[in-house]
């Protein structure tokens, strides 16, 4: 089986986990800490917004069941991209809109599609599309938080 990463910051990352859990052709996903400087952060440590970590969601995918554009397609729809460093009632850098590129080819794509948003958008497209760095599992209860509590949605 062919499996790739893909990993997007989308705001708190329970319901953007919850989200892509229910795509076929998603085979895991984590949530977690990335794109910051602190080795090894907590829930804490991210949510002093002092350690450049943005919450986000590690997925492994099968690129012959779902393409990273379906997954890109579905990142886009599912959060506003124009806010900086917040989604609905969070706010803060850890809520940033961000995509962590695991390859050129990724890269190249989600530059392709933030530039085919922008020209149809009538703000700003705030969403950074940056290398991929080290992930950072975050605690526990955070895994699938909204499934264990019976919930889709966060809001």
């Amino acid at each position: 089986m062919n499996k790739q990463l893909a990993t997007f910051a989308a705001g708190c990352f329970w319901g953007v986990q919850a989200l892509f859990d229910a795509i076929p052709g998603v085979l895991s996903t984590r949530v977690g800490y990335t794109g910051g400087l602190t080795k090894n952060p907590t829930y804490e440590d991210v949510c002093s917004d002092a350690t450049g970590h943005a919450e986000a969601l590690e997925i492994t995918f099968d690129p012959d069941k779902v393409s990273y554009e379906q997954l890109l397609k579905i990142f886009w729809e599912n959060h506003d991209p124009t806010q900086m460093n917040r989604q609905g009632p969070d706010e803060g850098t850890q809520y940033r809109s961000a995509i962590f590129y695991h390859s050129d080819a990724q890269k190249s794509i989600a530059e392709k599609s933030k530039e085919q948003l922008q020209s149809r958008a009538s703000k700003t497209i705030v969403t950074q599309i940056v290398k991929a760095s080290t992930f950072y599992p975050a605690e526990d209860y955070h895994q699938k938080y909204l499934e264990k509590r019976g919930k889709k949605v966060c809001h």
